[in-house]
């Protein structure tokens, strides 16, 4: 995944401290994500499943995190698709971070979870390399299904970046998150 990133530390106060991820402003969508609304509609639809995510939904999220990051292969897009940067479901070679978020939204969206409820982020891991995870949304805060781990974590305490999210109001739309990871932990002029 490819993405330009700027060295220069920002504050995003609205994230200090919050179980959520908190918008800062609306964002350009990563160019991976451009066209995909219309090849899977229910990356971008909302589902008819509205309401909060439950516990059974947290656990089907475990299960779905383990069993994908367990049965998928990584792979490249250079090597598969020839290019730097393509969104898709995991072919039978397998995929990148992008393909798994998106397989793992998938199955959880067929089983009831409100897509509203599952957001794609943009982040630096904690050795700033470009990633790819699925924010789940819950009543007590954001949880993160990532294909590093088999463990879903709160936001905060993957040590991640977030630099992007969908929108949870308007799934095609993205906004700056610009929270956690280096952002938190480098002081500004103003502290």
């Amino acid at each position: 995944m490819a993405l330009a990133v700027s060295t220069v530390p920002v504050a995003a106060a609205g994230n200090v401290g919050s179980a959520f991820l908190v918008a800062q402003k609306p964002a350009k969508a990563p160019s991976g994500f451009i066209g995909l609304c219309a090849r899977y509609d229910w990356v971008c639809s909302a589902t008819k499943a509205r309401g909060n995510v439950t516990a059974e939904h947290i656990s089907l999220a475990k299960t779905i995190n383990r069993t994908v990051n367990r049965q998928v292969k990584e792979i490249e897009d250079l090597r598969q698709y020839g290019k730097e940067e393509h969104w898709a479901l995991p072919s039978a070679r397998g995929g990148d971070c992008e393909d798994l978020v998106l397989l793992k939204k998938k199955m959880l969206v067929e089983r009831g979870v409100p897509s509203d409820a599952l957001l794609i982020a943009t982040v630096l891991d904690r050795k700033l390399n470009s990633h790819a995870v699925l924010v789940m949304r819950t009543k007590a805060g954001d949880l993160v299904l990532d294909n590093l781990t088999n463990k879903i974590k709160p936001w905060k305490e993957t040590g991640y970046t977030f630099l992007k999210l969908q929108n949870p109001k308007s799934l095609n739309r993205w906004d700056a998150v610009l929270a956690g990871g280096v952002i938190s932990d480098r002081p500004t002029a103003s502290r």
